[in-house]
């Protein structure tokens, strides 16, 4: 036998171009289902892993998958905004407490989340380099944030400008960096964080700019006893600073500034029934289980994933057939070799056996082909959930 083997691998060797285009065939074959179930394993544990932390999740109406993957993965969707009045019946209502988000600006096309200080307790968010913002028009970035925009602690970063041409939109705020965030293998490390309050700035709500009684009189407009109307010629701060910080104000009612939506923590199970039944029944708000959702997205990935299987099952039989009939045309194709072995005294079983461990050898490269590129592809940093 050892000698079929030796003839087996330097015919194998001698024609390594058909070798190697057989030994894709069988690789790209076992590869298809070992991929499916390491990218769905990963995909899985990925979301799970999110939602598990993230009792419940309220905002306005509209699709509940968006609505979750806005809120825990900072992903854009179409949804209305809700108002801090909303928060703030929630936080009122003493079954839980609810964290606010405004998920509606970016700096450099990365989400800026405008959150308190509770969300960084909830996701266990400590600051690698630096600390947590302090004030308004402070950020602090996600650890791959930072390393891919090369900024720390002691930088400044624009917003970006949401309507370049629309003079009555918001400038864009340079933010001072105050810290970098540790590593924490999520979607945080993708993003910049500053204040609830900096949102307001960003939405054009509140702005800073000169003490009404410096104005020079070629801004003032109008001046009564207890109001000074100036000129649109006078331009906003588009920058916090320890100078301007005490100018910052808001106009307007404040419970009707726009938020994403809201992470609740209720305190107990009975607190989360009576919440999401409470507001559930409400036109406005809808308040939704994360894990609840990501159970429903994981079976749709799941059938795909079976169909998936099924494709492989057929692509399978189809190799199947090709290596067998690659090894009868070779049988043909080698006759005069068969009959000079038959003269020699090599039996039939010797002369099968070299067939046999030929295509021995090309299934087991393509195997190892295959786990090795599985192997690769779940030590990978690709994350499927950033394709939603």
């Amino acid at each position: 036998m050892s000698g079929a083997l030796w003839l087996a691998l330097r015919h194998a060797s001698h024609h390594l171009g058909r070798t190697l285009l057989l030994v894709l065939c069988v690789g790209v074959t076992a590869f298809l289902p070992l991929a499916t179930r390491v990218l769905s394993r990963q995909f899985e544990g990925s979301l799970r892993a999110r939602a598990a932390e993230t009792p419940l999740v309220a905002g306005a109406r509209g699709s509940r998958f968006d609505l979750v993957m806005a809120q825990l993965y900072f992903r854009r969707a179409d949804l209305p905004t809700i108002s801090m009045a909303d928060w703030q019946s929630l936080q009122e209502s003493g079954l839980a407490d609810a964290i606010p988000l405004n998920i509606r600006f970016t700096s450099r096309s990365r989400p800026i989340v405008c959150t308190p200080v509770d969300y960084f307790s909830l996701r266990r968010l400590r600051a690698g380099a630096g600390a947590l913002p302090r004030r308004i028009g402070d950020v602090v970035l996600g650890a791959k944030a930072a390393r891919a925009l090369g900024l720390g602690p002691g930088d400044t970063i624009f917003s970006d400008q949401r309507e370049l041409y629309d003079i009555a939109k918001a400038p864009a705020l340079k933010m001072h960096i105050t810290g970098v965030l540790s590593p924490t293998g999520g979607p945080d490390d993708e993003c910049l964080f500053a204040d609830i309050k900096t949102a307001w700035v960003l939405e054009g709500t509140s702005h800073g700019h000169a003490d009404a009684a410096k104005v020079p009189a070629s801004l003032t407009l109008d001046k009564a006893q207890n109001n000074t109307v100036v000129s649109e010629a006078m331009v906003d701060y588009n920058e916090v600073t320890d100078q301007n910080l005490a100018s910052f104000h808001s106009h307007g009612d404040a419970s009707t500034l726009a938020l994403s939506g809201v992470i609740l923590v209720p305190h107990s199970i009975k607190d989360e029934s009576i919440i999401k039944a409470r507001y559930n029944a409400k036109d406005k708000l809808q308040i939704v289980v994360p894990r609840e959702v990501v159970d429903e997205l994981i079976g749709q990935v799941l059938r795909l994933r079976g169909l998936m299987d099924a494709l492989a099952l057929v692509i399978g039989v189809v190799t199947a057939l090709l290596i067998a009939l690659v090894a009868a045309l070779s049988a043909r194709v080698r006759a005069r070799e068969i009959e000079t072995l038959h003269r020699i005294g090599a039996s039939r079983r010797t002369i099968r056996a070299v067939f046999g461990f030929e295509m021995l050898v090309v299934v087991i490269s393509g195997a190892l082909v295959a786990g090795l590129a599985g192997a690769l592809l779940a030590w990978s940093p690709l994350d499927l959930v950033k394709l939603l």
